[in-house]
């Protein structure tokens, strides 16, 4: 599926591996998944926020597998993290799953989770034409 991208010259160029706009064609199935942790199924937590991350976007891409859509289809990424200092980590990670059209994405800072060991959680929409 062909989706339109928008990055006007009237806006700064995105920071980094998206889109600042992403139209979807009429007739697409969308896909909006919970904001994943970076725990295993066996309740393991990595101590660092790219173990975590890994762990968040695999659970994704399994998500988006059952749905009947890859990482292609994925049309925004949420992603939110504790620590300023770990944008550049979560981003590499990020953008190792990312692919062409880049997908629109939002990156915040939060005090925290559910739990105090958790350092990251990212959440996805996904479009596809069925």
């Amino acid at each position: 599926m062909a989706f339109k991208t928008f990055n006007p010259p009237s806006v700064r160029k995105p920071f980094g591996g998206y889109n600042h706009g992403l139209l979807v064609p009429p007739g697409a199935s969308l896909l909006v998944t919970s904001g994943q942790l970076g725990i295993s199924p066996e309740d393991r937590i990595p101590p660092d926020v790219v173990g975590q991350a890994e762990l968040c976007f695999k659970a994704i891409g399994a998500i988006l597998e059952e749905a009947g859509m890859t990482y292609a289809d994925v049309i925004r990424i949420s992603g939110f993290v504790t620590s300023r200092e770990d944008f550049p980590a979560y981003m590499a990670v990020r953008d190792r799953y990312t692919l062409d059209p880049k997908p629109v994405s939002t990156l915040i800072v939060v005090g925290g989770f559910t739990r105090a060991e958790f350092l990251v959680e990212v959440e996805v929409t996904a479009a596809k034409v069925f």
